[in-house]
Formats: C-alpha cells, structure tokens, sequence
C-alpha cells in the first residue's frame, strides 16, 4: 500500500494535461541537442566547450521549474495579471527605449542584476491576459460587445506601438495573435472586418514603401524619430524578394543568413545528415538563435522537421481541446491566446528558415539558444497547465454528480 502511494504521488507531481507536458519536454530535448550543434563557432572562438550547452541547459531546467510552480497555481489567480501586467510591460517598455545601452542597433533590452530580458516578451504575455478578460466579461447573448473590441483595441495599440519602434515583426504578430482572439470571441464582424480591411490597405502600402522606394530617400526618413530601422526593413523586405539573375554568379557572403540557411535546408534531404553533422553552421549567422530550424532540417532532414512543426500543432489542437472544457470563458480565451502565441512565433520563424517570410529576428519559442524567452515561454506553458488542471476538475466533478 506504501508504495501504491508513493506511486500515485510521484504521478500527481505534474497535473495537467499530459501531451502539453509531452510537448515540453520533446522541444527540451531538441533544444539541447540542436543548441550544442548549432554553437560550435561560438565554443571554437572561446574555447569552451561545454560552456554554451551547460547554459543554455541551466535556463532550460529554470524555465521547467517556472512551468511547475505556475502549473499549481489556480488559473483564478492569473486575473491578477490583468491589474498590473499592462501598466508595468507599458512601463518597462518606455524604460528599454529610453536606456542608453542598445544590442544590434536597437534599445529592445534591459538589464537588471546582470540578466538582461526584453519587455516586449513580458507585454505580449500580459496583452493576451488583458484581451481574454475583456472578451469574458465583456459579453451579451451574441458574443463580445463593441465596448470590448474597442477596450481591446486601444490597449493592443498602445502596447504594439511601444514594441514596433525596436521591432516590428513582434509587434506585427502580437496584433494578429490578438486579431485571431477577437475572432473566436465573436467580437461583432462589422468591426472586425473594417479592422482587417484597414490593416490590409496599411500592409500593403507599408510593403510598397519599404519594397520600392529609392535608397536615398529611405536613408533621409531613418533620420526622423523612430525611424531608424527603416532601412533595415526595406534591406529584409528587399532580400526576401530579389531573385539573383544568375544563381552560379550569386556572393555567398551578400546575405549570409538568408543563403547558408536555404544551404542548410537544401541539402538535407529525408532524414538529413544526423545530429552534430551541420556544415552549415560554422558559416551560419544566429545558427543556435533566430535560424536554428534551419539547422535541425539539416541534421534531421524533412522528416525532424516535419517532427518539430508537428510538436506546435499539438500544443494548439491540446489548448482547444482544453479550452472546450472550460467552463469560464477567461480560462478558456486564455488558453487558446497563449497558444496562439507560441505557435504563431514558432510559424513565423520556421517560414523564415525555409524562405517563405523575410528575416524578422524571432527565436523558435523553447528551442531557440535564450534565457529571459525561454523563461517567459515556460512560464505560459505553465498557465495552460493549470487551466488544463482546473478544466479537468471540471471534468471530474461533472461526471461524479452524474
């Protein structure tokens, strides 16, 4: 009987639905496999080894710790977030833009203690918490009324806005996170279409500008404040679009990241060249970071690929599978919002590596070589873990009144 017991208490140490868990620990493994292959540029030059393996494994274990600590949290207790999670992502956004300190032309970081995050990843977090509530209690018979699409609206503006100055692409897929919640919380289509109408017309003119407008006058308008990435825009829009005219003539060194990753995925095959064998990746700029999916379609081919995308789609099918089982609808749009999150930045990424996107500087959510991401990654796994929890009890309590 004793050992019965200590049987069923080990089990009970991670509640929640098992395929989330499953799908954590799958993404750990490749992480740490492809991590330690992709930074061997980076352990020759400081000859170390181990060393960016062992640290990357070290922010792993933390972030799989957050995920335990959340996922006992009841999930009532996340409506917290909505009190002070907008106000301070607004106010560590405005603090990132005003420090002096940048990383790659950008003022994205802050730097507290010696562990530097990015307050984009906290405020995005945040703004899928502030959308869900707003879409649950702001409801009649026919769904969200036109007071939360504006509520939601005007926070996703203001919180989008501090974010695209530094990045866009963050800021871009936030917003259609947040446009695809909207959706499923039957947010009144007359609005919803006039939004996506507007954002169509703006997308397309803000492609045109950066796609043909002149060199010069792009460089004069980098001058105006906030615009000093704007030619770094044009340059990823521009290479994602312009096809050499004779390919054997092509400079391998032109876009390094963009061509030693169609290299990567090029040559892989089915089952790739197997784990550690990259050639790519001692030419490969961010080859453990932003195109580290590049990496693994080389070392596992189409079928490791395939294997990691698969991993995504799981966690989103799991989230609505959970969200159809709640009997609240702030856990349930909750949920599917962080869902949504995490797999739309994984798509984002995985198109950028095959060539299908132009570069927009996005780690691989819980693969990608981080610290402050791969917390804050976990730490969203960890809410859907609780409300798989309290879903479940749901479930339980339900078929005992039966």
């Amino acid at each position: 009987m004793t050992l019965r017991n200590k049987s069923v208490n080990l089990g009970n140490l991670f509640e929640g639905d098992k395929v989330l868990w499953m799908v954590l620990f799958f993404l750990c493994i490749i992480s740490i496999l492809e991590v330690y292959s992709a930074s061997s540029n980076m352990t020759f030059e400081k000859g170390a080894y181990w060393s960016p393996v062992l640290k990357h494994g070290l922010y792993l274990a933390i972030g799989v710790g957050i995920t335990w600590v959340i996922h006992r949290i009841p999930c009532r207790y996340f409506g917290w977030i909505v009190v002070i999670g907008p106000v301070l992502s607004i106010l560590l956004l405005l603090a990132a833009m005003l420090s002096s300190g940048s990383l790659n032309d950008t003022n994205r970081w802050l730097s507290v203690g010696g562990f530097s995050f990015q307050p984009s990843e906290i405020a995005k977090g945040s703004l899928v918490v502030v959308v869900a509530w707003l879409l649950s209690v702001m409801r009649n018979e026919k769904g969200a009324t036109v007071s939360a699409f504006k509520w939601i609206l005007g926070i996703t503006v203001i919180i989008c806005g501090l974010i695209v100055k530094e990045n866009l692409s963050t800021a871009m897929f936030t917003f259609i996170v947040v446009l695809m919640m909207m959706v499923v919380g039957d947010v009144p289509w007359k609005h919803l279409s006039a939004l996506i109408g507007i954002l169509v017309v703006a997308g397309s003119i803000g492609y045109s500008v950066l796609a043909f407008t002149p060199e010069s006058t792009l460089e004069e308008a980098s001058k105006l404040p906030g615009m000093k990435r704007l030619t770094t825009w044009a340059h990823r829009v521009r290479n994602h679009t312009e096809v050499p005219e004779d390919p054997l003539q092509y400079d391998l060194n032109t876009n390094p990241q963009i061509t030693q990753a169609h290299i990567a995925v090029a040559t892989s095959g089915i089952i790739g060249c197997g784990p550690g064998n990259s050639k790519v990746r001692d030419f490969l700029p961010q080859a453990y970071s932003d195109f580290i999916f590049a990496i693994i379609i080389e070392e596992l081919g189409l079928v490791g690929g395939l294997f990691v995308l698969m991993l995504y789609i799981a966690l989103l099918y799991r989230a609505a599978r959970i969200a159809s089982r709640c009997e609240k609808n702030f856990p349930a749009f909750l949920i599917l919002g962080l869902s949504l999150l995490i797999v739309t930045q994984a798509l984002i990424n995985m198109m950028v590596a095959v060539g299908l996107f132009p570069v927009t500087g996005q780690p691989l959510p819980l693969v990608s070589r981080g610290g402050s991401s791969i917390m804050v990654n976990c730490a969203y796994i960890g809410m859907m873990l609780s409300i798989s929890r309290s879903a479940r009890q749901n479930a339980d309590l339900s078929v005992s009144a039966i």
